[in-house]
């Protein structure tokens, strides 16, 4: 399929442009309310090049992905044959930090940047089966997730959910979007999940710095919930999985132990601190055939003083 293709997301929103008719490019928000009334929008899907959201959704073996992504995904299978045991790790980490935080620690507000394709369960289905009232907007750059957006915005009814579509490098965008600023009160505790994002932002784009802005907008009480991949347990994540991505137009930057820390700066980390995936307050005994370096993926929960 060529670049120009484009597909309809079915039964479309209503998009809120923060910068306004012929302003300048922002991130746009549909909030589960406006689904009913709505035009449909066009949606390119740039199905000819590979997106870290659809790669992920083959390896989680979805079906909304396409030939580019299964055959970049295919290579950094090649690169590193652990690729997909890593990727169900890393979410069903997410399940487990989203149901701690809603039923442990009392968080009842999420944004979830780097939502990828809706995969049941999703974040706002895990939190609020713990608490109804839970509110979450999710926030992703890839239009198939645009696409898919509807799976996303079914919450309870005393709940909401809203989606951006935006990019984590664009963080005034996020922060201002009207759905963001109409679902969340950023002058109480918001959960801000990052879950297989940031090894997708190389060190030239401030990974750092981008987190830190996100983490400045938010409260006291709020948390921060990371994964990332390492090379630290099996060199073929840097070395196979990694090139492979770039070779196919995709960032990829496994970052080490010291490096995933520093995304913590400031704040103070959770039990049981920086930790595997698999290892992150699992819901049982731990197989005895997966390891380390299967997984390869940090993780690791932090709160804001």
């Amino acid at each position: 399929m060529a670049n120009d293709d484009v597909s309809t997301a079915d039964g479309a929103a209503e998009a809120i442009a923060d910068g306004g008719p012929g302003g300048p490019p922002s991130a746009m928000a549909w909030t589960r309310h406006a689904w009913q009334s709505a035009p449909r929008q066009p949606v390119n899907l740039r199905t000819d090049q590979p997106h870290s959201a659809r790669m992920y959704d083959y390896l989680l073996g979805g079906k909304d992905n396409f030939p580019a992504d299964r055959d970049a995904a295919e290579q950094a299978l090649a690169g590193f044959p652990h690729l997909r045991t890593a990727t169900r790790q890393n979410r069903a980490f997410m399940t487990r930090a989203a149901r701690y935080l809603a039923a442990d620690v009392g968080i009842r507000q999420f944004l979830d940047i780097g939502t990828g394709i809706p995969t049941s369960p999703n974040l706002h289905e895990t939190v609020q089966d713990v608490a109804p009232d839970a509110r979450v907007v999710y926030a992703d750059n890839d239009p198939i997730v645009l696409a898919h957006a509807r799976a996303l915005l079914t919450g309870t009814p005393s709940g909401r959910t809203a989606y951006l579509d935006a990019d984590l490098r664009d963080v005034e965008a996020i922060l201002a979007a009207p759905a963001l600023r109409d679902t969340l009160d950023l002058d109480q505790p918001v959960a801000l999940s990052l879950i297989a994002i940031l090894h997708f932002v190389p060190d030239e784009d401030g990974p750092y710095s981008l987190v830190a802005r996100l983490l400045a907008a938010l409260p006291s009480g709020s948390h921060l919930a990371i994964s990332h991949g390492t090379a630290d347990f099996d060199a073929a994540v840097g070395g196979g999985a990694a090139p492979a991505y770039r070779a196919r137009g995709v960032s990829a930057a496994p970052r080490g132990r010291e490096a995933f820390v520093r995304f913590f700066d400031g704040l103070e980390l959770l039990e049981p601190g920086v930790t595997l995936a698999h290892r992150w307050r699992p819901d049982g005994p731990i197989p005895a055939d997966l390891t380390d370096a299967q997984v390869s993926c940090y993780a690791a929960i932090a709160r804001k003083p």
